[in-house]
């Protein structure tokens, strides 16, 4: 039944019906089909760039044009160079700039805002500055969501390489389903990587790969030239190496809770290490508190939480870690925000991203990171299972108007995963369209 009501909700005569009602719907979103360059086309700036930007556009293979009287181009992405800002005077360079894109972005465009982080500024009016970005960024996000133009901020200690990639990242419809974010990037700078198939030669572990978002996780590493070793639980085995198979990925099965886990993983390497781990495997088991029994307790926190820790410890330890290793760890927006009957799954949740800041601190001196993905709604088998009105309000609770799909969570990890993000570190990385509950 919920099926049938779902097909005559987005039927022609339902959407007409919803279109009476002022109810439009959503835009789909471009997503990234394995352009090269990532920025298919030129972008707009406000100004002619710094030398220093103009140096890491074109290291990004970027191309741009200048925003001047009379034109009538559209475009696919604009930046906003901020971090030369000194005081709240100059915040209305912002509005002055923005005030014109309305008409000149398509749909599904990528607004990328740079400014310094707050923290590094010495001057508080300059601090308070950079700060009004990431507010003034959300809005312009909520403002141009309805169009499915994404708005993120990038804030930097220098405009140097160590901005390269993300910055690409977000230009790019790799980054469709983000908005409103900020990234924080460090100072640290390497060369910038190959932009066509970045992981060539790397070793990645993805738990929980057999289907939904694991699935789509380990195609999109393999997509980038990495191997994957796909873990998940002996009663997935079929569909894990259904998902392994044409990847020419390997499949490993294994309770992550147990202790023998680890040994699993490591005689899958034959002997190499791993450059990338992906603790996407996790459960829900929703009750309220009153009547959640003790085991769905247990449960949801030795996968969710327990078991990312503990594997890449004894990973670590074990010496399987490449020096420069990525880890990507799954969070969720019910971590950021919470939800009713989901005390266990929340609180796992939001102890990954705890975890992820304080290994990320740990690692600070290393060419070791690790960062977390939390995702809002995400279109997947799982998601099938719910009412459908439930279903379609969790939809609708957002920017976009609009669910997500696996692959936007996917291409988040690739992000992390990529030489080139060397300077992304403690990061949790909300693909979400904007929730307008909690992020």
């Amino acid at each position: 039944m919920s099926k049938i009501i779902e097909n005559l909700f987005y039927s022609k005569v339902g959407q007409s019906l919803l279109g009476a009602l002022g109810v439009k719907p959503a835009i789909e979103l471009h997503r990234y089909q394995g352009e090269t360059p990532w920025v298919t086309s030129s972008i707009l700036l406000p100004q002619t760039p710094s030398s220093s930007l103009a140096e890491v556009l074109t290291q990004a293979d970027i191309q741009f044009e200048v925003l001047h009287e009379g034109q009538d181009n559209r475009h696919s992405a604009a930046l906003f160079d901020a971090t030369a800002f000194k005081t709240s005077h100059d915040l209305t360079a912002l509005k002055t700039f923005f005030a014109q894109l309305t008409k000149r972005l398509n749909p599904s465009s990528h607004i990328v805002i740079l400014g310094l982080n707050p923290e590094i500024c010495t001057d508080i009016e300059q601090a308070s500055a950079m700060e009004a970005l990431n507010g003034f960024t959300r809005s312009l996000a909520k403002e141009f969501g309805r169009k499915a133009i994404m708005a993120n901020v990038v804030y930097c200690h220098n405009v140097n390489a160590a901005i390269t990639t993300p910055l690409n990242f977000l230009l790019s419809h790799r980054g469709a389903y983000i908005s409103g974010q900020p990234l924080y990037v460090d100072d640290s700078t390497k060369p910038t990587q190959a932009w066509q198939k970045p992981l060539n030669g790397q070793l990645a572990l993805v738990t929980g790969a057999a289907q939904g978002i694991g699935a789509a996780i380990a195609k999109a590493l393999t997509r980038e030239g990495a191997t994957v070793i796909g873990l998940d639980i002996p009663p997935a085995k079929q569909a894990l190496e259904a998902t392994l198979a044409p990847l020419n990925g390997i499949a490993v099965t294994a309770d992550i809770t147990a202790s023998d886990a680890v040994e699993h993983v490591i005689n899958a390497l034959a002997g190499k290490k791993l450059d990338i781990v992906v603790h996407n495997a996790g459960v829900t088991r929703d009750k309220t508190l009153a009547r959640m029994p003790e085991h769905f307790w247990d449960m949801t926190i030795n996968i969710n939480l327990a078991a990312p820790m503990n594997i890449t410890t004894a990973l670590e330890q074990q010496n399987q870690l490449n020096d420069d290793a990525r880890i990507i760890c799954i969070s969720s927006i019910s971590g950021i925000a919470g939800n009713v009957g989901q005390t266990n799954y929340s609180a796992s949740k939001s102890g990954v991203i705890g975890y992820v800041r304080k290994q990320a601190k740990l690692w600070a001196n290393t060419n070791k990171t690790i960062n977390a993905i939390a995702p809002g709604f995400i279109e997947t088998q799982m998601t099938d299972e719910i009412p459908f009105m439930t279903r379609e309000l969790g939809r609708r609770m957002n920017s976009m108007s609009q669910g997500g799909r696996p692959e936007d969570v996917a291409q988040g990890v690739v992000l992390f995963a990529q030489p080139g993000s060397h300077s992304l570190n403690g990061q949790v990385l909300r693909v979400c369209g904007q929730s307008l509950i909690g992020a």
